[in-house]
């Protein structure tokens, strides 16, 4: 991946900081995005090296193609999306869930998403082998009413990032889902120490998965499903 082109929406949010460590280690040039611009400047100071931040709200696709045209602008080309961008609503019976629940994750999950794959599309398709990876749950294939709304979000996540992969077939460019559990992050351990996480998935696993996925290694893979759910 040295010399590759990757951006990362939600840089700074609770998988990205993971992430944007791992992939700092391929030689790639990284594109962090986000809202908080002061996170990712602490988040590029603690890598290293000369990563591009953005502050962008993928809620406005003209955001989204103004972020995919100024990293194109600045590095000539893109190789990689990474769509972190996250979030969670649920917990009450399916017969009382507030469906402004999901308003708000249709907003967040799936918008953000189409704005982001419309913006960067034409330059993944361009650069001949271009990968978008994103992060999905377990939910998304075995809902359950708890969590209506999000496995909802989340399908429809999955069925447009398959969607794309179609797109993508026989281009060089691939995309691909990492069907994630209940997330552990390096933050949370030291939050807790006395929690039992073996049953999240580590967010150190998602950023192999996510790495891999971007690599030539990958090239193979398109419209495909790498699960990592923790042990049960």
């Amino acid at each position: 991946m040295a010399d590759r082109v990757v951006a990362i929406a939600g840089a700074a949010g609770n998988l990205g900081p993971t992430v944007v460590r791992r992939l700092s280690t391929t030689g790639a040039h990284l594109a962090l995005g986000g809202r908080d611009v002061d996170a990712l400047d602490r988040l590029a100071r603690e890598i290293g090296g000369e990563s591009m931040r953005s502050s962008v709200d993928l809620l406005d696709p003209e955001a989204a193609r103004a972020w995919a045209h100024s990293i194109s602008a600045q590095y000539g080309r893109i190789h990689g999306l990474v769509h972190l961008v996250g979030g969670w609503r649920g917990g009450r019976p399916i017969e009382e869930a507030p469906l402004e629940d999901w308003d708000v994750l249709q907003t967040l999950l799936v918008r953000t998403l189409q704005n982001a794959t419309q913006a960067f599309a034409p330059h993944l398709l361009e650069s001949g082998r271009g990968r978008l990876a994103i992060v999905s749950a377990g939910q998304a294939q075995a809902p359950t009413h708890p969590n209506a709304a999000y496995a909802a979000a989340k399908a429809a996540t999955e069925a447009w990032t398959l969607a794309l992969a179609d797109r993508f077939r026989g281009s060089g460019a691939t995309a691909n889902i990492v069907v994630v559990g209940a997330i552990v992050t390096p933050a949370m351990r030291e939050e807790s120490p006395e929690k039992d996480f073996s049953t999240f998935t580590p967010a150190e696993q998602i950023a192999d998965a996510i790495a891999y996925l971007l690599s030539d290694e990958a090239s193979a893979m398109n419209g495909q499903r790498l699960t990592l759910r923790g042990a049960s």
